[in-house]
This record gives C-alpha cells, structure tokens and sequence, in this order.
C-alpha cells in the first residue's frame, strides 16, 4: 500500500494550520483545477469529529464521488479523515501540526492509499497513481500555506 509522507513549514500559528486543514471551503479552493466540491454530508465550514463529507471531482476526465469521515479529532495537533465510500480500495489521510518556537508550524501529512482491481491496481499504484496522490497533496499544502501565511 502506497504511503505519501510531507512536511510543510507554514509561517502561522498551529491553530490557524489546524483550521485551514480541517476546512470544507480551503480543500474546496485547494482542489479547484479538479472541480472538487462537497456534496453531501458538512459541505462547508470546519469538520469536526465524526463528520462525514461526499466530494464530487474530476480525476483523469471522469466525475468521481468519495465520502470520508473524521476519525479522529485532537485540535490543534491531528486529525485523521478516512474514506468510508468511493474508488479507491482504501484512503487514510493523518494530518499532524507541530507548533514550533518560532511562531511557525511544522505541517506533517501521512496519506495511504490502495488501488482497487487487484494486480492492475498495483500497477497503477506504481506507474502513476502515487505520482497523482502526491502532486494533489503537495497543491493542497502550498494553499493551505499560502492562505495561512497571508495577513499573519
């Protein structure tokens, strides 16, 4: 199973990165070039424990639907949200925020994920599913710290 790992220093306070991270309208605008939105479940403002999203995207020219949920809710240091319903075999998404002596956050992603179909989905996995997954996040995370940074 693929693992994404990032680290991000963000020139904000840790409560202002939780927010950001953990809001339906920042991951909205992060992922505006796939046409993400919610759909279904909390479709704006900040999730909380036990909240569940439905997202429709375009991904690879076909509209896709995920549903995930927060599993885990410690503000401001983690949130962990998994998928519950969608293409992927499995989704698990560990957002960790370390605060820092100097103001700043230290941003830390562990992404898992798993391809369905078997052995094709491995392949995928490997010649450029990972690839995606990790260009999606990284997007997503210079958002978040853009958004962050700006006005602090």
């Amino acid at each position: 199973m693929p693992t994404i790992y990032l680290e991000t220093l963000i020139k904000a306070p840790v409560e202002r990165c939780f927010d950001l991270s953990i809001s339906v309208d920042t991951h909205s605008g992060s992922m505006s070039h796939t046409r993400e939105r919610a759909i279904a479940g909390v479709t704006s403002g900040l999730m909380q424990l036990g909240d569940v999203v439905t997202w429709e995207a375009v991904h690879f020219g076909v509209k896709q639907h995920l549903t995930s949920k927060i599993t885990a809710y410690e503000r401001p240091t983690r949130f962990v949200d998994e998928m519950v319903q969608g293409i992927f075999q499995e989704i698990m998404h560990i957002h960790e925020f370390r605060s820092l002596t100097n103001g700043s956050t230290l941003m830390c992603d562990t992404f898992t994920f798993r391809a369905p179909l078997g052995i094709l989905g491995r392949l995928a996995e490997v010649f450029f599913l990972t690839h995606y997954m990790h260009k999606l996040l990284l997007d997503r995370n210079q958002y978040i710290q853009q958004l962050a940074e700006k006005d602090t």
